[in-house]
């Protein structure tokens, strides 16, 4: 393993010890321009995002809803590219110490190349890589390319997954496990899936890395009910939404309320809801 700092692991550490739910926005590289991506990114790190996962474009990204899909599409319109979303990574990463996730689609890593993508996304300052359709039993050479260049392959798992499938994937899970906290595509949704708290207990049966959960995870009640059962949440759609429906001139403030106030929400202890 490289010697570059773990700053997923320090995080983890340090949320443990507060009892607190981790904050991880995600943002498509590039949406809703290049510009005003990398001014996002800044004002999430400001307002108390404990990391950040950014996501590269893709032109059929099949795990997600159609808010994250309008994002893809904006995103590839103005040319957003694998090097795009490793200038952004840098950029932040000249300012800010939180760990930064990439989130892609195998087809344009693939043609990057695996052992390049790893070394080019450790000189970026990415700490984490998270690929939703390299399947478990076929991610061992990239695996190798990540450990040798200091990144995390974040491995995901599904209210689906089986208990035996669960045990094999945290024996080689790092930095975190992505757990899906619905059967289905990305998107906000009012409620939490009724089936998450029996997936998260068996997931946390089964694995030792930090649990991140993420889909549909949308308002601070929903983060707030988090707490005590995983350490982390990814609030995606609900973002892309406001940044969305706000105005340009309001976007930079209206986020960073919506950050703090979800962040906030990490730190008091809720029940799960189990209906």
């Amino acid at each position: 393993m490289s010697d570059r700092p773990d700053r997923l692991a320090a995080t983890f550490t340090r949320l443990r010890s507060a009892d607190e739910v981790g904050l991880f926005p995600y943002l498509t590289a590039g949406f809703p321009d290049r510009a005003t991506c990398r001014d996002l990114l800044d004002t999430m790190a400001l307002s108390g995002a404990d990391g950040l996962e950014l996501g590269l474009p893709f032109s059929d990204p099949l795990a997600d809803g159609a808010t994250l899909q309008r994002a893809n599409a904006h995103a590839l319109g103005q040319g957003v590219v694998l090097a795009d979303a490793f200038e952004l990574a840098a950029s932040v990463r000249e300012r800010h110490a939180l760990p930064i996730v990439l989130m892609s689609y195998l087809n344009p890593l693939f043609a990057h190349g695996l052992q390049r993508l790893a070394q080019d996304a450790a000189a970026a300052g990415v700490d984490g890589i998270i690929v939703p359709d390299l399947p478990f039993e076929e991610s061992m050479p990239f695996e190798r390319a990540c450990t040798a260049a200091g990144v995390h392959l974040i491995r995901m798992v599904a209210p689906t997954t089986g208990a035996e499938r669960l045990t094999a994937i945290g024996a080689r899970a790092s930095g975190f496990v992505y757990c899906v906290a619905l059967v289905g595509t990305t998107g906000a949704r009012p409620a939490l899936a009724p089936e998450l708290p029996r997936f998260l207990a068996a997931a946390r049966r089964a694995i030792q890395t930090p649990l991140v959960v993420g889909f549909g995870i949308s308002t601070p009640g929903h983060v707030a009910a988090l707490v005590g059962h995983a350490d982390g949440a990814i609030v995606a759609s609900a973002l892309a939404d406001l940044i969305e429906r706000t105005d340009a001139r309001e976007l930079l403030p209206t986020v960073a309320d919506f950050v703090r106030e979800l962040k906030a929400a990490t730190r008091p202890s809720s029940p799960l809801p189990t209906h």
